[in-house]
Formats: structure tokens, C-alpha cells, sequence
């Protein structure tokens, strides 16, 4: 009986555990992006694949610290460069360094991530940034140390 109630027990908790993986990796199959489910580096790649072309750290250098014909450039908000707290231009909210180096919690959600590329691009560009403008500011975000 002993052996029974063993075998039980271990058969319950294997279940459990396999009923948790799948709920903990079914977002990750459909596609629903959770919370520090990428890399700075990952976040990189994608975006330079889909440029076709590796991002780069000089030209995302200039593209965040450009206005770009607007009243704001990346910098206004994030500080040049983005190691340390910024503060959003017209709120005065305090933003956390954008600078992977010196904030271990940036871009590390890919939903948050194209959310805020695509609410800054169009306050700083008028539009959304290309793939090849995000790889850039990121290849620039990321050499930051």
C-alpha cells in the first residue's frame, strides 16, 4: 500500500508539473509574448534579420540622438547617452535607463519592446521606425557598457 501511495504521489506531481510547462510555454507557441521572454541580444537579430542587414551601433547612435526634422529625438527623453534615468518630455515621468548594461530589465519583453518603438518612433519620426532603424538603435543600445 505504501508503495502504491508512492507511486501515486510522484504520478500526481509529474502531472502537475507537466500541466504547468504547458501552461507556462502554450503563450510562447501562440505567439503571446510574456513578460522577459527575450534578450537584448535576440532583440538584435530579429530586427537586423529583418533589415537584412546587421544593425549598426554608429548609425543608431545618430539616429537616437537626432531630431529628424521633429521637436524630439530619442535622447530628449532617454538622456544622452541612455545610461541612467531620463524623463519623459512633456510628463516629467522618470524613465528607467534604456541601456541593457545598465538596466537589466530593458528590452527584455518583446511586447513591450514593439510597443515602445512603435509609440517613440511616431512621436520622433511622425511614422514607425524601419526594421533597419530599430536594429540600428539597438546595436547602438546594446555596445553601450
Amino acid at each position: 500500500m505504501k508503495l502504491e501511495s508512492t507511486l501515486s504521489a510522484r504520478s500526481l506531481l509529474t502531472s502537475r508539473l507537466a500541466c504547468a510547462a504547458a501552461a507556462t510555454s502554450l503563450p510562447l507557441m501562440l505567439g503571446v509574448a510574456q513578460a522577459a521572454d527575450t534578450t537584448p541580444a535576440q532583440q538584435l537579430a530579429y530586427w537586423s534579420a529583418q533589415a537584412g542587414v546587421a544593425g549598426s551601433a554608429v548609425r543608431g547612435q545618430a539616429f537616437f540622438n537626432s531630431r529628424h526634422g521633429g521637436q524630439w529625438s530619442c535622447a530628449s527623453c532617454h538622456g544622452m547617452p541612455p545610461t541612467a534615468d531620463g524623463k519623459h518630455a512633456s510628463t516629467g515621468k522618470t524613465i528607467a535607463p534604456l541601456a541593457p548594461a545598465f538596466n537589466s530589465q530593458a528590452l527584455t519583453d518583446t511586447a513591450k519592446v514593439d510597443k515602445w518603438f512603435r509609440r517613440n518612433c511616431k512621436d520622433v519620426l511622425s511614422r514607425e521606425c524601419s526594421p533597419g532603424e530599430k536594429a540600428d538603435v539597438l546595436a547602438y543600445l546594446n555596445g553601450l557598457k
